[in-house]
């Protein structure tokens, strides 16, 4: 059994690496409940509000790797410090943005802001904590992350409903105001840090890869727009073999590819970014239904999601002791199996008219597969690596929540988005008034939601029709989105089950891992001192 180590003033200390993971997560999940009434405020288009969604994880996705290997090397808190300084001049562009352009652009500038804050909280806890202390504080740090994301809405949609929309983007000022002197008095200056040089080529190529195939996913149904997807889809290519020819010659890779290729770190990065982004996606469609189609206010829309939240966090403790006494791959694939069954919840009964039975019970059962599986997707991750490499853990586990979050909402939204242009067409083309449509009438009804209700206002004679067809033609292209929500967390429950190793197998390999990478790390501070 590992010893079990902890930071003086360890409450303290988690309880602020919590609180800045939440300023990274709370813009994660309060965009998708302002989504209508930002469709509203600037007349966007479903592929608009899509990115105004996806940017802020796929800001994160692209910088955490890259910035978590600067941290290592220039020093976790410092990086910690000027992520959440620079996170509250985005979080006012964002709140007060003129146009919805501005507000995509203040989303992503807002994710590179969280993409130097988020990586340290991890690689802090891995650096400070080891043994069962550190599973249990990873326990806290996911469950607690999956909560802000899940409750964020709710206080967005309290905020909804008594200021304007960009309301929303202000909740974590008060967050970065008390985190900047905490975190300079709680946390160590420097610990268990490299002094090599960071691989930065291998940074832009990874910031290149994941961005350009984030782009292509959404690009891909907007009209007009295949061949920019095709385009942007090359260039995530290329840039993806260019950064894997660049860390296998590295000689201080920013990813390293033989601790990766280890079982209990690729197929656990593999399922995490199919779990957190399965929570993402789910959110992302959700709430938007939940106004669009069964006409929640934002209030209600947020008190949605609470109980998924509580079972979230009550579930982070069994996780844990699951982990430690069943194993990891039990605990992922129960977690898998919870999700999935939500996922079907959702697309067999989340229809027009519907109770919240069926709301709630797909958010619960999502949130509790979340709660299990997302402690082993992290755990396994940086219980498989060196503690010099404790960036480039941290940087995958966070990497798992926003690359899975920005390619299932890209996923999904394309979906949603191409569903609904179906859907909306199809129904204008069987109206028996088809011939009176305008082009420019037929462009708003089919562009996005808010734009079919906009012009339900101008003509009230048909307004119910156009806003029930408008609500049907959502859940066909919801159903699209779930589906393929539903293959994805069915394919990694086969990874999980088929190649993550069992309970026993699992501790043998850990073991020879640690021995492996105690006899490298001393190589490696040898190297350092010399």
């Amino acid at each position: 059994m590992a010893s079990t180590t902890a930071p003086p003033r360890q409450g303290s200390i988690l309880a602020l690496l919590i609180v800045v993971a939440a300023v990274a997560n709370l813009p994660l999940a309060v965009a998708n409940v302002a989504l209508p009434s930002i469709g509203v405020a600037f007349g966007a288009s479903q592929t608009e509000l899509n990115l105004v969604a996806v940017c802020y994880s796929l800001g994160l996705a692209m910088s955490v790797l890259w910035l978590g290997a600067v941290g290592d090397r220039y020093g976790r808190k410092q990086l910690l410090l000027a992520g959440t300084l620079l996170s509250l001049p985005a979080c006012l562009a964002a709140a007060w943005a003129p146009t919805v352009e501005v507000l995509i652009g203040a989303r992503l500038i807002g994710g590179l802001a969280a993409g130097m804050a988020y990586p340290t909280t991890l690689s802090l806890i891995t650096a400070l904590w080891s043994g069962a202390g550190r599973t249990r504080a990873i326990a806290l740090w996911s469950a607690s992350g999956g909560a802000v994301a899940a409750l964020g809405p709710l206080a967005g949609g309290f905020l909804l409903e008594r200021y304007w929309w960009g309301s929303v983007f202000l909740l974590t000022v008060p967050l970065i105001v008390a985190i900047v002197p905490l975190a300079i008095v709680l946390l160590p200056s420097h610990v268990g840090e490299a002094t090599e040089p960071v691989d930065n080529l291998g940074g832009v190529l990874s910031v290149v890869t994941i961005g350009a195939t984030i782009l292509a996913i959404n690009f891909i149904v907007v009209p007009d727009s295949v061949g920019l997807s095709a385009v942007l889809f090359l260039v995530g290519v290329v840039a993806l073999a260019g950064f894997v020819w660049r860390e296998r010659r590295a000689a201080n890779p920013l990813f390293d590819l033989q601790v990766a290729s280890r079982r209990v770190f690729w197929v656990a990065a593999c399922a995490g970014t199919i779990v957190f982004g399965a929570l993402m996606g789910a959110m992302f469609v959700g709430q938007q239904y939940v106004q669009n189609v069964l006409g929640y206010s934002t209030v209600e829309a947020g008190l949605a999601i609470v109980p998924a939240a509580m079972v979230m966090v009550l579930l982070a403790p069994v996780s844990a002791r699951l982990v430690e006494t069943r194993g990891s791959r039990l605990t992922l694939f129960a977690g898998y199996s919870l999700i999935l069954v939500g996922f079907l919840v959702m697309v067999l009964f989340w229809r027009p008219g519907s109770s919240y039975l069926p709301v709630g019970g797909a958010y619960v059962l999502v949130a509790a597969g979340v709660g299990l599986a997302g402690t082993p997707a992290s755990r396994s991750l940086t219980s498989s690596v060196p503690v010099y490499r404790a960036g480039m853990a941290s940087g995958a586990a966070d990497l798992q929540r926003d690359l899975g979050g920005a390619i299932m909402q890209s996923a999904m939204g394309a979906l949603l988005t191409a569903g609904y242009l179906r859907a909306a067409t199809g129904a204008i083309e069987g109206s028996p008034q088809a011939g009176e449509v305008s082009d420019s009438v037929r462009a708003q009804l089919t562009k996005s939601f808010a734009g079919a209700e906009g012009i339900a206002k101008q003509f009230p004679q048909y307004a119910d029709q156009i806003v029930s067809s408008a609500r049907q033609a959502f859940v066909d292209g919801q159903t699209w989105a779930y589906l393929i929500g539903a293959a994805s967390v069915a394919l990694g429950a086969a990874l999980v089950w088929l190649y993550f190793p069992d309970a026993q197998e699992e501790r043998e390999l850990l073991a020879s891992y640690r021995e492996t990478d105690i006899a490298a790390t001393e190589a490696h501070t040898a190297a350092s001192e010399g």
